[in-house]
């Protein structure tokens, strides 16, 4: 054999090698694709299952998938229907989620700040960081509460001492600038109600967003 041909033979071979494995490696990522899809399928048969069970961990997560739009279609009427099912059990997300809902004017539902802080305050009462952040910057605005310097630095000073790393200056510094405008006694105040808060639970008020 010429050494033309040679070439010609081993240039064949090495493309249909190359043409062989292309095909079986595009075959094992369309595997791979339909099997995920069908187990994602599955979860959320199982979710679904489990939230009309009245399992409250499962409708926060089912109403923050269709607030977000995600392995569902967006859709905040379903978003405010499972996270009020789960707010009204005291899962302290879903009553966050349900505040933010209201805060924004999401679901069908009118913007409110009366209920954003009612559900907020649920929430932070349990210990939800986000909710007490949130909390504080209201009573510090008068927004759905009285303008409250002292409630203000309470919540914003429990969210700080347990943000997680990302948001302790965020949380600090809201703080800060609250203690600025307060007098020695009124931060006194703040300081002491700080110190004797105890987080309850959702039983204990008769009772988990968006970020």
């Amino acid at each position: 054999m010429s050494p033309f041909r040679r070439i010609v033979v081993w240039t064949a071979f090495v493309l249909a090698i190359l043409l062989i494995g292309g095909l079986a490696y595009y075959s094992s990522v369309a595997l791979r694709q339909k099997k995920a899809a069908y187990q994602e399928t599955e979860s959320l048969k199982q979710l679904r299952k489990a939230a009309d069970e009245g399992n409250a961990d499962a409708q926060t997560r089912l109403g923050l998938m269709y607030y977000r739009g995600r392995g569902v279609p967006q859709d905040y009427a379903e978003a405010l229907r499972w996270s009020r099912k789960a707010a009204d059990q005291g899962d302290a997300v879903a009553q966050f989620n349900l505040g933010f809902m209201y805060a924004k004017g999401r679901g069908g539902m009118p913007q409110d700040y009366a209920e954003t802080a009612r559900w907020y305050r649920k929430a932070a009462d349990q210990g939800n960081v986000d909710a007490q952040f949130n909390l504080g910057l209201m009573y510090d605005n008068g927004q759905g509460v009285p303008r409250d310097s002292v409630e203000a630095h309470m919540w914003l000073s429990l969210a700080a001492s347990r943000a997680a790393r990302d948001d302790v200056k965020k949380y600090t510094s809201a703080r800060d600038l609250v203690a600025k405008r307060m007098t020695p006694q009124e931060l006194a105040e703040a300081h002491r109600r700080a110190a004797e808060w105890k987080p309850k639970t959702g039983e204990d008020k008769d009772e988990k967003p968006a970020k």
